[in-house]
């Protein structure tokens, strides 16, 4: 191929790269929650719509992730302890091939759904497990990071925010 094709070829490439729809970025703290739907293990699905004025951490966790296995059971804790504070947790699976027989018997252990995805642009898993999201009563995100959670953090982190009005 010759030295103006291979410019050629190149800049058609270039253009299209700069017509291509960018994927959109995960929202980070300060900026609002987008609109999302979670469906649970159980296929119901709930909206974001109707989680304002509760305090939600979205989860997302894998069964192979070490990581993730020591989190859950502290966030169900923390779960138990502050759900009558208007606290919300949902652990997001970003494995869509373990079937939901699989899932089933961690799911009777938790008192918070297991969600088999969430749909919704910006609110997904970053670029490690587990990622935890937190969004306010407001729908603001509070908090997104890479990382278990431990209980100092959720005290820290979560805890402020259940202290805050409903809105």
């Amino acid at each position: 191929m010759g030295m103006a094709r291979r410019a050629g070829v190149a800049m058609a490439i270039g253009w299209a790269l700069a017509a291509a729809p960018a994927l959109p970025a995960h929202v980070r703290p300060g900026q609002k929650a987008p609109d999302f739907t979670i469906t649970a293990l159980d296929r119901s699905k709930i909206r974001s719509g109707e989680l304002r004025g509760q305090v939600v951490i979205v989860n997302y966790w894998a069964t192979w992730c070490v990581p993730c296995k020591t989190e859950l059971p502290g966030l169900d804790a923390y779960y138990r302890a502050h759900a009558h504070e208007g606290l919300r947790v949902f652990g997001v699976t970003t494995e869509r091939s373990v079937p939901a027989s699989r899932l089933a018997p961690l799911a009777a252990t938790l008192a918070f759904p297991l969600a088999r995805g969430l749909s919704g642009l910006g609110l997904g898993a970053m670029d490690g497990l587990p990622t935890n999201y937190v969004i306010d009563r407001a729908g603001i995100v509070r908090y997104a990071e890479v990382g278990a959670f431990d209980a100092e953090t959720l005290d820290k982190v979560v805890g402020p925010l259940l202290a805050e009005p409903a809105r």
